[in-house]
């Protein structure tokens, strides 16, 4: 089966690390990737044909696309054309967009006609959407446009997530009344390695033995640089965190001064190094004894697949991590930290006290969403 996926992520990498993840599990499919977000450091599975539409972001305030006027409608043509002669070319029997008409209305002036000129030819288009929508200022009129939407473009709606943690329709209230199929999927999660032991990945990180590993991660790093600081500033607050070996993670996007600053703070301490990325992320969270890191939805899941003790801090610009994060913690399955918590001394008593307690029990919630997607895709 010919199968087109469309990812636009915008300020994080939470939407294409899950593209990522579903077109992996489509192997066996003929596979069209097609991305538009600012460059990332991911590789894309074998066997994928991929189309990098020029590319746009927005900032951290979701307020502007990185780019405006003359020079936005000019890249937004050149989209519109590259996507509909990709599109032409592959001749797709389902196309996949990851969120619209959930979001991404910004881009609505290159999925409209493509959509069109898919379904002339008889494609099936499926949406797909995470758990969780960000609140709008006017939600009841934002929710008719969705519906109007997926009655006029769509054959499917495919959720990442598991209704028995959070169903759809608590945070999209007429979801009941979407005209077209809606399937969940269980939540994308990357699982670390069967074939890595946790001693092994230690000993790439450069964990000496006997030192206990806390890894703090921003996600991609636009935002969450505060977080990552305070970590550090916590380390050195209590003897034990001190001698402890600390791994942080910056995220690739995260500002150039940040990430000086923050490898100034890693050099007060012992054992202490930053890093931008880490390829083999979900191993490393399998290996550490602490997480500390922001609540994006990969980040969570993949605590949950690796079953490490994590400490999250949700970013607060929407309701989307919190609920998320305050839903986990209530089953017992991660930690929950409050802005006032980041101070030195206070975050270093919530590390110890979770370095101190036991794993978190295995999560009753269901992981396999690539390959769930993957099946209802392959079936539409």
């Amino acid at each position: 089966m010919r199968i087109a996926v469309y990812c636009q992520h915008v300020l994080g990498m939470g939407h294409l690390f899950r593209t990522l993840a579903i077109v992996e599990a489509l192997a066996g499919q003929e596979r069209l990737l097609v991305l538009g977000g600012p460059p990332a450091p991911a590789g894309t599975p074998g066997g994928v044909a991929v189309v990098r539409l020029p590319q746009l972001a927005m900032d951290a305030d979701f307020t502007r696309l990185s780019l405006s006027g003359p020079a936005l409608e000019a890249v937004k043509a050149d989209r519109r054309q590259r996507l509909l002669d990709a599109l032409a070319a592959f001749r797709p029997e389902v196309f996949f967009v990851e969120l619209y008409p959930f979001g991404r209305k910004a881009f609505e002036c290159e999925l409209v006609p493509a959509i069109e000129a898919v379904r002339a030819r008889g494609c099936r288009v499926v949406s797909g959407v995470r758990d969780i929508l960000v609140e709008k200022k006017d939600q009841a009129a934002y929710e008719a446009w969705v519906l109007d939407r997926l009655r006029r473009f769509f054959d499917a709606v495919c959720v990442h997530a598991d209704p028995a943690l959070f169903p759809f329709g608590e945070t999209f209230a007429r979801a009941g009344e979407i005209p077209v199929p809606v399937r969940y999927t269980g939540y994308v999660a990357v699982a670390p390695g069967q074939t890595r032991e946790a001693a092994a990945v230690r000993r790439e990180l450069g964990v000496g033995p006997g030192r206990e590993l806390v890894v703090a991660s921003a996600g991609g790093g636009k935002v969450g640089s505060q977080l990552l600081a305070a970590t550090l500033d916590a380390c050195r607050a209590h003897p034990r965190l001190r001698e402890a070996a600390v791994r942080v993670f910056s995220g690739p996007y995260c500002p150039d001064a940040a990430y000086a600053a923050l490898s100034d703070a890693a050099a007060g301490l012992p054992d202490a190094r930053v890093s931008r990325f880490a390829p083999d992320f979900a191993d490393i969270l399998a290996a550490c004894d602490l997480s500390v890191s922001l609540a994006g939805y990969n980040t969570v899941m993949g605590l949950l697949a690796a079953g490490a003790r994590g400490l999250v801090a949700p970013f607060d610009q929407n309701r989307e991590q919190r609920l998320r994060a305050a839903r986990l913690a209530d089953h017992g399955l991660l930690g929950l930290l409050d802005p006032p918590e980041l101070a030195p001394h206070r975050l270093a008593g919530r590390m110890l006290a979770a370095l101190d307690a036991p794993k978190p029990p295995r999560a009753a919630v269901d992981l396999d969403g690539a390959r769930g997607t993957a099946v209802a895709l392959a079936g539409a």
